[in-house]
């Protein structure tokens, strides 16, 4: 229970209750099944452009071809070609709600992976560092497009006991775009060529590509669909994958009427300009101060130093040898993935806030062995420190991957009721991306100014988190996504909510009374 903010309170769990008494696996039901691997190019497949543009800049600086034809960049000259692709996100942010309730969770996703191949093609065939800074920031203005609609369209698409699952695989999805990213650079880093970056530059437009091959074959989210008055759609899309269970049938017209009650309250309740509902009322303030405070800690713990910087995290320790930073670089990144995808599927099986606790207090925990081991280092200029900070560096990733990449979009998307989700996650972005900005411009000049020093911010800071997470953050586990949408606002509300749910589930009934009556009274050899 959180301390700080309104106490949340949670409807009758009726949905909840169904979907855990239905006990047949999502591979045994043919259409389930089916949605969840289109969702990997098409949904999950966004994050592997975020993990391939982070891997790759990260590697490019220890390719000999890329630092000459750019000039051997600087600290600051470096910081501002890492940090112009936040620039450009920054800019997308304040038209992603506007834009994706006018187009749709689909459509946005295909636009702004238009937007990224482009920046791509720009990124591959930049003739000076100005080309190829113009590039970084059309990728970066594209990504937030298609990161927003991405997680919420999986969200909003799984049955609701593969969700939380479904989301926290999102993150994980990083890390097969750094990867590839990493295998390709060090494939090509000894290329005498500019192609050793090019080439690395240029596949990043894959992920992309796939997000528009696919996703032709990807349903639309049935939310955005009842918000436009387009409910038979949205019916056929839940009956389609979501009624392939125990009382399938019964799950369905639940959801279906739990959607359209809570929209329509939503509806009731939402500003005229988008951005109002920020600061509309104490619950959602307090939801959009916890989305805010995630995109400052999913950047802000320390992760962005191992993202942007090994080489130099390395070169603190005497390891500078190129082709050792490449394998450090690509070794860590399959570690990554190796242990992120484990803690994708079980994190979500335990109470939210648990998982938060314990991801900010193990990444204090290595910070902090971490910071006195590179001080050794440097005060006994000794060799054997270097292994305690590679450790270290390999058992950071476990402890971050349980909170900030697990659980940030499953727990955003289980925050915001569906008319701000798109708002939610879009401020998340925005501090994500200010913090970001500010990481990969700072760190390089910090890192050369004062040393192993800079680590005792992040040790300090990561207290902040933790203080936060245990003060701030609601619980949300075990519950669908309507259920929680008016957690905050209190049993009044809820009970509206109720109210009209159970009016719509009158008027479903009474339309179907006819279709009943007509079929008792034909013959019983004609309904054979």
């Amino acid at each position: 229970m959180a301390i700080i903010g309104a106490k949340e309170e949670h409807v009758d769990p009726r949905l909840t209750r169904i979907a855990q008494a239905d006990k047949k696996p999502w591979y045994k039901k043919p259409n389930l099944r089916f949605l969840y691997l289109i969702l990997v190019p098409t949904g999950l497949g966004v994050e592997w452009t975020s993990g391939f543009d982070s891997s790759m800049m990260n590697s490019l600086q220890a390719v000999k071809s890329w630092v000459d034809y750019f000039d051997n960049p600087t600290s600051g000259r470096l910081g501002l070609l890492n940090a112009m692709y936040s620039l450009g996100a920054l800019m997308a942010i304040p038209f992603i709600p506007t834009v994706s309730q006018r187009l749709g969770r689909r459509w946005t996703i295909l636009v702004a992976s238009f937007i990224m191949c482009m920046g791509a093609g720009l990124q591959a065939g930049a003739r000076n560092s100005d080309m190829f800074l113009a590039s970084r920031w059309v990728l970066g203005f594209g990504i937030p497009f298609a990161i927003v609609n991405a997680s919420s369209l999986i969200g909003e698409l799984s049955y609701a006991n593969e969700r939380p699952i479904m989301t926290s695989l999102f993150n994980a999805s990083w890390f097969v775009g750094a990867i590839v990213a990493a295998g390709t650079t060090y494939g090509t880093f000894q290329m005498e060529s500019t192609w050793a970056w090019r080439l690395p530059s240029l596949l990043q437009l894959v992920p992309s590509l796939c997000q528009i091959v696919f996703m032709y074959w990807c349903p639309e989210s049935p939310r955005w669909l009842i918000s436009q008055d387009r409910a038979d759609e949205a019916m056929a899309v839940l009956q389609k994958y979501h009624s392939e269970g125990a009382d399938g049938d019964e799950f369905v017209r639940l959801e279906f009427a739990q959607i359209q009650s809570t929209l329509a309250l939503e509806k009731e309740l939402a500003r005229s300009f988008a951005w109002a509902d920020v600061v509309r009322d104490p619950p959602m303030r307090r939801r959009f101060v916890i989305s805010a405070v995630m995109g400052f800690f999913t950047q802000w713990s320390g992760n962005g130093l191992l993202s942007f910087y090994m080489k130099k995290i390395l070169a603190l320790v005497n390891i500078t040898d190129n082709r050792t930073v490449q394998k450090i670089i690509l070794s860590n990144t399959c570690w990554g993935l190796i242990n992120a995808v484990p803690i994708a599927l079980i994190a979500p099986r335990f109470p939210r806030r648990k998982m938060f606790l314990t991801c900010t207090i193990g990444t204090a925990v290595v910070y902090t062995v971490w910071t006195i081991a590179s001080a050794r280092s440097e005060i006994e200029n000794s060799a054997a420190a270097a292994i305690p900070v590679l450790v270290f560096i390999y058992v950071y990733s476990p402890f971050y991957n349980i909170g900030w990449n697990a659980l940030a979009y499953t727990y955003l998307v289980e925050l915001f009721p569906y008319q701000q989700r798109s708002k939610g996650i879009a401020v998340e972005q925005l501090t994500a991306r200010i913090a970001v900005f500010f990481n990969t411009y700072v760190n390089p000049i910090a890192l050369d100014s004062i040393s192993w020093r800079y680590y005792i911010v992040y040790c300090v800071w990561i207290l902040v988190e933790i203080i936060t997470v245990y003060l701030l953050f609601p619980e949300t586990h075990n519950r669908t996504l309507e259920e929680l949408s008016f957690m905050f606002e209190g049993k009044e509300v809820q009970q509206r909510v109720e109210q009209n749910m159970d009016k719509v589930l009158q008027v479903e009934l009474a339309d179907m009374r006819p279709k009943i009556s007509k079929e008792e009274v034909r013959p019983v050899e004609q309904r054979a």
